[in-house]
């Protein structure tokens, strides 16, 4: 009796165990500093700067607990450590900003007129190194520059189900801008100070 007893406060408690167990999704940084490694690679037609990370799921525990939690959670609920940039909408926006880097912003990064914020977003250095009659020019295209940057973060945290990984992905994409800027173009550190690569 005393076993059965023993036996059936065991399977409740492990039942009560079972039924508490939340399931948290957590900002996967390694895929999202990956995926705007790609992206960023692309805009700016960089060259790989080593081999690509491994995809290669880790292996899975075996320990107790992580059997435990194996046993728990099931695999549906699993995160996808894979963070999408490949919608329509999203390779859209990364054609025009190709394209607008390509066309006009490119050579304003090189003379430090214009420069990377520590949002992800570009901005006005230093005017005074834009002939005036290519200042208008300029900060229309980083005006749309920004609405592109800004709506891509927004689309990839929404494509991949997470809206709320919105600032998150700005911030990783902010610091990719800053790692593929190329020597002598400008960036603003934390504070807001530009700094020159």
């Amino acid at each position: 009796m005393k076993k059965l007893l023993i036996g059936l406060v065991a399977t409740t408690a492990f039942a009560l165990l079972a039924a508490c167990v939340t399931i948290n999704v957590y900002f996967p940084e390694a895929a999202a500093d990956k995926a705007a490694q790609q992206f960023v690679d692309k805009v700016l037609e960089a060259a790989p700067k080593g081999p690509p990370p491994s995809n290669d799921p880790p292996p899975p525990g075996k320990s107790p607990g992580a059997m435990l939690l194996d046993f728990l959670v099931p695999s549906a609920y699993a995160q996808s450590a894979d963070i999408s940039i490949q919608t329509p909408q999203i390779q859209a926006i990364q054609s025009r900003m190709q394209q607008r880097f390509a066309s006009s912003l490119s050579s304003y990064f090189a003379n430090g007129a214009i420069g990377f914020t520590a949002d992800g977003l570009v901005a006005m250095r230093d005017a005074a190194a834009v002939p005036l009659p290519q200042r208008a020019a300029l900060n229309t295209a980083i005006a749309d520059e920004n609405r592109d940057r800004q709506a891509v973060y927004r689309e990839i945290a929404v494509a991949n189900g997470h809206a709320e990984w919105e600032s998150q992905i700005r911030g990783t994409f902010a610091k990719q801008w800053v790692q593929q800027a190329k020597a002598g173009w400008y960036y603003q550190d934390a504070s807001g100070a530009w700094k020159q690569k």
